[in-house]
């Protein structure tokens, strides 16, 4: 699981920054890519990466503002140029279904795949075997929306090593064994898998948070999350503009970090007021409250790894 930010500016593209969009890449979990905010470009944004539009499942929208939603025309447009058949399906607040009906429909774009949208609110808007996916409504101009990605548990690894001192080999009893199930031996005498199983690694949890003033839901959507990535449009010391324009400060995406008790903070959605050269301080804003804080830039890939965390601890 990596997570890929095609885009990590505010309001207008930027000749360091793009408007936004991140792609979690989940090629090792479901040979997929989903995609978070679509801004402007997004799909140029791709060009620069060895992302394939075809492997993007799913797309979640965080709010309709334009510098998160201009980019999706094109890209479903391009998809299909690009050899994309498999469905796809656009999660948003209520108004991306009909955004998208009249783009496609004005600009005669014909998709060769299907397309599917649904409009959310809050709660569990996804949910299979391998991810569930939660969302809360968060405090902006417009309704906006944040993201919990919750991966499931995976089961322990199989003792090998025991079952071998017992003389069983690799084969059609570790397979049975490593889903749980009790196999019997030629001698008559019964194992259980669950008693060859490590102990369950707990699934990753990764927080991605649509624009917004600092509000529980925040922390919510975050608490013990293993990446949180947060907005931070201003700097600490323009508290007061952050909270006028429905955005935060890097010190309050900083204390919704400390709150929630996550692992790690990427701050993003960085206005182009802020230049290369004030990247270092707005690092230190955050990290000044909460150490594990880095700031995002275009192109910026980070892997998420499992934690030491087992379940029931």
């Amino acid at each position: 699981m990596e997570l890929l930010f095609l885009g990590t500016g505010a309001g207008v593209p930027a000749k360091i920054r793009n408007v936004t969009s991140l792609a979690l890449k989940l090629l090792d979990e479901r040979k997929a890519v989903w995609l978070f905010d679509c801004g402007e470009a997004t799909q140029h944004q791709i060009l620069s990466t060895n992302l394939k539009p075809r492997k993007i499942e799913k797309i979640f929208i965080t709010h309709l503002h334009g510098d998160h939603i201009f980019g999706l025309p094109g890209f479903l447009g391009s998809r299909s140029f690009q050899g994309g058949t498999s469905l796809l399906t656009i999660y948003g607040p209520k108004g991306i279904k009909e955004f998208i009906d009249v783009s496609l429909k004005i600009s005669d774009t014909h998709l060769q795949y299907p397309l599917e949208i649904i409009e959310i609110d809050e709660g569990t808007v996804f949910q299979d075997k391998q991810f569930t996916v939660e969302a809360l409504p968060l405090d902006h101009a417009l309704p906006s929306i944040g993201y919990r990605i919750i991966e499931s548990d995976k089961p322990g690894t199989l003792q090998a090593d025991r079952l071998a001192e017992m003389g069983i080999k690799p084969g059609p009893h570790f397979k049975h064994l490593k889903e749980g199930k009790s196999i019997t031996l030629e001698d008559g005498s019964v194992i259980h898998g669950a008693d060859f199983l490590g102990p369950h690694q707990k699934g990753r949890i990764v927080a991605i948070l649509g624009d917004t003033r600092p509000c529980d839901n925040a922390v919510e959507l975050a608490r013990d999350a293993d990446l949180l990535v947060h907005e931070a449009t201003f700097s600490a010391d323009s508290a007061e503009m952050a909270h006028n324009y429905f955005h935060s400060t890097t010190a309050q995406a900083a204390d919704i970090a400390m709150r929630a008790n996550v692992r790690s903070l990427v701050l993003t959605h960085i206005s182009s007021r802020y230049g290369k050269d004030d990247w270092a301080s707005m690092r230190e804003e955050a990290r000044s409250i909460f150490a594990n804080s880095d700031i995002a830039f275009d192109f910026m890939e980070i892997d998420i790894p499992y934690s030491n965390r087992e379940t029931g601890e």
